[in-house]
């Protein structure tokens, strides 16, 4: 079997067709990522580790799209970089990296959209996170069965499931080019940037490349089916939190001695990952009631985290998930096609769209005239996403047993409508004004440098969306939407209003795919972490924790 292809394992001379093949995928692979390299020298330097946990941060919003381009955010893997050290970021942080666990507080990374690989239970098929062929076409995906959320006319959301869970943040994407296998490191690039000083998660690839013995055990990556509902993944981080506070317990016990401690956890979310992140925050566990209503803001999760740390989030929305809802995407021009309704299974892609009361929705042909594209009306008048006759031969697929044309219209409207009010009652809970209980804080990095689509405008006669406006942001997110202001899209304000109490906010001059290889994000982020004042203090330790300070101060330092 042929193996990946790899500096390891370099494609056989032999082979001379496949290598002038190889070659050419690769330079135009190198031209996308070649600006990760500095983000990748900055962090190895000091010695930073979470392998997966971090990589899985990288995986949502596309540069120019709701969706990650793959290929766009990959690092390929015959080593685009080069180790050039830093001596600043070494200097300060080397020392801190080398601490022992307890002196921190645990991390837990939470990727976005397209983080986390799906897996089909009965099948074992990867239904996401594997491709073994490219598409020089527009040609749509073999999975869409698979990869498409389940539909049936009067039944909730939360009880419409399939086979198909997560399985792990996805750290590789496996593409085929030509026949020859080739491993793309899907989101190595926040590892490399982020790296959380010292933070390993001892289940991910290549562990063991920093030498830290084996005191760091506190890196987490919560993977989950980023196609729901985002308050049940909520209810899902609940437990993990659960679960990963025991396992610390009982490390700390054998490691230190320390046997009665608080332990809360710092978390990393991007795009997707920082709202699941803010409503877990607020509601803990709490479902959205099926009966529209919304659930008590008692900032139950908020008793697990103490600082929140949110990269690109759109928090306000993204009008490239209504484009995207509407028309469809593919994800680069070698990987599937993904066309409306199959997106529009996805209770997530809803969940992000923007907020009408911005009136980020405007006629053709008067601007000053706004829609409520909450309203499911709107959509079947419109002909979009799962409303649009032209996507039938996609429901056929979709629901196979319904032979019946406009019963599959009648399901296909009925799951639209679910998924469009279900968004407005989670973006209302969200956007409820309430400052966080004493000892939590929320952190943004955003940009703001480059033309961001904003405002979309729709032709009533035809449904044909296009970009009426846009704002400064980061090519993807918009920072009226990262900040989440309540002034119009376009409005500048001293003091804007947010329901969101930020206690930092950080603006970028980057895009989108380059915030996590931006210096001045790694240099801020690694400082919060490491070095500002945690709200639990540190443990004393016991007399039989000793050993252990003293094993601490032989560690290797990275060099």
């Amino acid at each position: 079997m042929m193996q990946p292809w790899t500096n390891d394992n370099p494609i056989p001379a032999a082979g001379a067709v496949f290598a002038i093949t190889a070659w050419f995928a690769r330079a135009q692979l190198h031209r996308i990522v070649n600006n990760a390299t500095e983000s990748h020298r900055l962090v190895r330097l000091a010695g930073y580790r979470c392998t997966d946990a971090m990589m899985a941060v990288r995986s949502s919003l596309r540069a120019h799209s709701l969706f990650l381009p793959a290929l766009a955010l990959l690092l390929f893997v015959p080593g685009c970089a080069t180790d050039h050290p830093n001596s600043s970021l070494a200097a300060i942080y080397n020392p801190l990296a080398q601490r022992p666990d307890y002196e921190r507080n645990p991390v837990i990374v939470i990727p976005g959209v397209l983080g986390s690989r799906l897996v089909d239970d009965e099948t074992g098929k990867i239904v996401w996170g594997k491709y073994d062929k490219i598409r020089f076409r527009r040609q749509q995906s073999d999975d869409l069965a698979e990869v498409s959320l389940p539909m049936a006319q009067g039944v909730p959301l939360s009880q419409l499931r399939d086979s198909v869970r997560s399985d792990g943040t996805l750290a590789y994407l496996e593409l085929s080019v030509f026949g020859i296998p080739v491993e793309l490191q899907a989101y190595n690039q926040i590892l490399q940037t982020l790296g959380v000083g010292g933070y390993r998660d001892s289940s991910a690839p290549k562990a063991d490349e920093f030498n830290y013995g084996d005191e760091h055990f506190t890196c987490f990556q919560f993977d989950y089916d980023w196609r729901r509902d985002v308050a049940e993944n909520a209810a899902l981080l609940d437990r993990f939190i659960a679960e990963k506070r025991e396992y610390i317990r009982a490390e700390y016990a054998n490691r230190y001695g320390i046997t009665d401690t608080e332990i809360r956890f710092d978390t990393v979310a991007h795009s997707l990952g920082g709202l699941l992140s803010r409503y877990y925050l607020r509601y803990g566990s709490q479902q959205l009631p099926d009966d529209g209503s919304l659930p008590t803001l008692d900032w139950e999760g908020a008793r697990n985290v103490e600082r929140l740390v949110m990269v690109g989030t759109p928090n306000a929305g993204s009008a490239f998930a209504l484009r995207d809802l509407v028309k469809g995407h593919q994800l680069s021009r070698v990987l599937p096609y993904y066309p409306p309704a199959a997106l529009g299974t996805m209770p997530s892609i809803y969940q992000m769209l923007p907020r009408p009361r911005h009136q980020t929705l405007v006629d053709a042909k008067n601007s000053d005239q706004a829609h409520d594209f909450y309203d499911p009306e709107l959509w079947r008048q419109m002909k979009w996403g799962l409303a649009d006759p032209n996507q039938d031969d996609i429901l056929q697929e979709l629901l196979p047993d319904v032979a019946d044309r406009e019963a599959r219209e009648c399901i296909a409207l009925d799951h639209q409508r679910k998924c469009l009010l279900k968004a407005k009652q989670f973006h209302q809970s969200l956007d409820i004004p309430a400052t966080p209980p004493p000892g939590v804080t929320l952190h943004l990095y955003a940009g703001d440098a480059i033309e961001t689509p904003a405002v979309m405008s729709v032709d009533m006669e035809t449904g044909q969306l296009e970009v009426a406006h846009s704002v400064p942001g980061d090519d993807t997110t918009t920072r009226h939407s990262a900040v989440m202001t309540e002034q119009p899209v376009d409005a500048v304000s001293a003091r804007p209003a947010s329901p969101i109490r930020w206690d930092s906010v950080t603006f970028l001059h980057t895009s989108h795919r380059k915030l996590t290889a931006d210096p001045v994000f790694t240099d801020n982020v690694l400082a919060l972490l490491l070095q500002s004042p945690r709200h639990a203090q540190t443990p004393i330790l016991s007399p039989s924790s000793v050993g252990a300070s003293v094993h601490r101060q032989q560690l290797e330092r990275i060099p």
